[in-house]
């Protein structure tokens, strides 16, 4: 452990390091329960950080960090206006986002738990765990929650992050994971060679607004189908203007194979020319693909680097968006007496040249 900065506040941050046998290290800091680095190797053996962040608490505190590395919640991902009805009754959320020109909240609100500060519970060389108690009315949500976040990393080269949360009274729980992963090590070159693979033959369209319309549709045939292994690439300028897709992948895909022990297979990315592979399970029935549409040559990220436009990946295992808002989706409501979880598996491994 060691001291990561100071907050604008005066408080102070730590960053905790993970390591394995098999050479991995992840770093964690308890600011938004965030996940700084994970550094793997590639085909050679040669180390390389395969996450987009900053060297410094400043960074991961300010208004213009994308989630990097984030906890994400109470609510992961959008809904719509900002706005729900539970139990009969009306509840306004705080509106951070507008894409399209229209409001919505998004990943937790203003401040979300990527922002707050949480406590150490327990830590080792292998794993630790993060408390974090929000409030009722805490970003308009109903009921006090109380949260853990998990990180563990194995001898089988996985890094497990496990959420678990409840609270006294109902309300809305979508925890997310948010890194941003680059799997060549070199964070100033593009992700879209990446193969990519997911377990998913429908995914959510969604409106101006990136709020899913209701629909389930089939992949088959677009620029969404990547039931085989793609180049992210492959499709997303040329068919995505035409489909009027928007600016590049930024959908939520539904899980299609059934589980093992609890767990799905959501997907498997491949870096051709470092040979790192990361295969992604989770509990979630759901997965975000997000290819970076919105890094802008801004944010001066770790030594300097500087994050263009689809220099990271996300892969976000959650509920749907906007499940308070649309009745056939999965209910994103705890209750008193419920608990929830949320578990991800990332397993690291490499490949020789094909």
């Amino acid at each position: 452990m060691k001291n990561f900065g100071t907050l604008p506040d005066g408080r102070e941050t730590r960053l905790y390091t993970l390591a394995n046998n098999g050479g991995i290290t992840a770093q964690i800091t308890n600011f938004g329960a965030t996940l700084v680095s994970l550094t793997a190797p590639n085909r050679y053996g040669k180390l390389a950080d395969i996450t987009l962040g900053f060297d410094s608490i400043d960074g991961y505190a300010s208004a213009e960090n994308p989630y990097f590395g984030a906890t994400a919640g109470r609510c992961g991902n959008r809904i719509a206006c900002g706005r729900f009805t539970l139990d009969g009754k009306s509840y306004q959320l705080a509106t951070n986002n507008d894409p399209g020109g229209i409001p919505c909240h998004l990943h937790g609100g203003k401040v979300g738990f990527n922002q707050r500060l949480w406590t150490v519970t327990k830590s080792s060389e292998s794993s630790i765990t993060l408390e974090y108690i929000s409030r009722d009315g805490e970003e308009g949500y109903p009921g006090r929650l109380s949260a853990t976040v998990t990180y563990t990393l194995t001898d089988d080269n996985e890094l497990i992050w496990e959420a678990i949360a409840t609270t006294d009274a109902p309300t809305l729980v979508n925890l997310v994971h948010h890194t941003y992963w680059n799997l060549s090590g070199e964070p100033g070159s593009s992700i879209n060679d990446h193969v990519l693979q997911l377990h998913a033959d429908r995914y959510l369209p969604t409106n101006a607004g990136l709020i899913p319309t209701g629909e389930l549709t089939p992949v088959a045939g677009t620029p969404m189908d990547f039931t085989q292994p793609t180049a992210i690439g492959e499709r997303v300028q040329a068919d995505f203007e035409a489909l009027k897709l928007g600016g590049g992948y930024d959908h939520c895909w539904v899980l299609t194979e059934p589980k093992a022990a609890g767990l799905a297979h959501v997907a498997t990315v491949r870096d051709p020319k470092s040979g790192r592979v990361m295969e992604l399970f989770s509990n979630q029935p759901a997965v975000q693909f997000y290819g970076g549409n919105f890094l802008d040559d801004t944010l001066a990220g770790k030594d300097g680097a500087v994050y263009k436009k689809r220099t990271g990946l996300c892969l976000e295992t959650e509920n749907f968006p906007d499940a308070p808002n649309q009745p056939d989706f999965p209910s994103a409501v705890l209750r008193p007496g419920e608990i929830y979880r949320h578990r991800m598996v990332h397993r690291f491994s490499t490949e020789s040249p094909q």
